[in-house]
C-alpha cells in the first residue's frame, strides 16, 4: 500500500510540474502574441485562439467587455454565446464585481449560473483590470466535472497578468 502512494505521490509530482511547465510556455507565446499588438480586441482574439487550442476538455473560450455597467460579449472561441450578462449575475458578473477568479467546480451548484450552453459543467473566470478597474473577464467553461485546479487558475492568471501589462503599456483602455 505504501509503495502505491509513493508511485501514486510521484505521479502527482511530476503531472505538476508538467502541468507548470506547460502554462509556462503558454505564457511565453501569449507574451509573443502580444507584445508588439496595441488593439486589445485583437489580442483578446488570439489569446482566445492561443488557449482554445492548447487546453483540453474545453467546450468555450473568451473574454466578456465591460461596457455601460454590464459584461458584453467580446472574442471567443466555441458555440454561440450569451450577449449580455450584468455585473454580479452568474460566474462572470461575479468575478467581475468582486474583482477575484472564480473557480467553480460544479456550475449546476452555482446560485444564479448563467448556462448558455447546457453542458458545461465546470467554470473559470479570471477578472482582467487596469489601474484598478474591471475592463474584461477572460472565461473558460469545460464538459468536465472540477476541470480546473489550482495549477490552472494560477497559469491563466499568469497569462491575464501579461495582457493587463500590454493594456497598461499601451494606454489602451475597452469601452466602459
Amino acid at each position: 500500500m505504501l509503495c502505491l502512494f509513493k508511485l501514486h505521490l510521484t505521479l502527482w509530482k511530476i503531472s505538476l510540474v508538467i502541468k507548470t511547465e506547460f502554462y509556462q510556455d503558454l505564457l511565453v507565446q501569449t507574451k509573443a502574441l502580444i507584445s508588439d499588438e496595441k488593439d486589445p480586441i485583437a489580442n483578446m482574439a488570439n489569446i482566445s485562439a492561443l488557449l482554445f487550442d492548447a487546453l483540453d476538455q474545453v467546450n468555450w473560450l473568451g473574454f466578456y467587455r465591460v461596457i455601460e455597467g454590464q459584461l458584453v460579449l467580446g472574442p471567443f472561441q466555441g458555440k454561440v454565446a450569451c450577449i449580455r450578462i450584468p455585473l454580479g449575475t452568474g460566474v462572470c458578473g461575479t468575478a467581475a464585481k468582486s474583482k477575484t477568479t472564480q473557480r467553480i467546480s460544479d456550475v449546476h451548484q452555482f446560485e444564479g449560473h448563467i448556462a448558455c450552453d447546457a453542458t458545461t459543467n465546470a467554470e473559470i473566470v479570471i477578472p482582467v483590470q487596469v489601474n484598478g478597474d474591471i475592463i474584461a473577464v477572460l472565461d473558460i467553461d469545460s464538459t468536465c466535472f472540477d476541470r480546473f485546479d489550482q495549477e490552472d487558475q494560477l497559469g491563466l492568471e499568469a497569462i491575464v497578468n501579461t495582457f493587463e501589462q500590454n493594456l497598461v503599456m499601451h494606454g489602451e483602455k475597452l469601452i466602459k
